[in-house]
């Protein structure tokens, strides 16, 4: 039987004085959110592009979200199977 399931990450991003914060919840199944942070600053050489700064600090909020979920899902395996699991990206 194929089965179907729908995950979602919303992301909030917030500039600051040259500094944008990006935090990417992921929601799945009926368990706690997991949350991933990323941040970007300004160079005070560079143009101001706020777009830039987004794309990186979303950029990073979903590269720590998904070290978060891979953690977890490591957990799984090693509490599944009652050995000690190494996954990785």
């Amino acid at each position: 039987m194929d089965a179907t399931s729908q995950w979602t990450v919303t992301i909030d991003i917030g500039e600051h004085d040259g500094h944008t914060r990006a935090v990417a919840r992921l929601h799945a199944r009926d368990t706690d959110s997991l949350v991933g942070t990323g941040f970007a600053r300004l160079n005070p050489a560079d143009r101001d592009v706020p777009e830039i700064g987004d794309e990186i600090a979303v950029a990073r909020a979903l590269a720590d979200l998904s070290r978060r979920l891979l953690g977890v899902a490591t957990d799984d395996v090693e509490q599944a199977s009652g050995e000690s699991a190494h996954l990785v990206l």
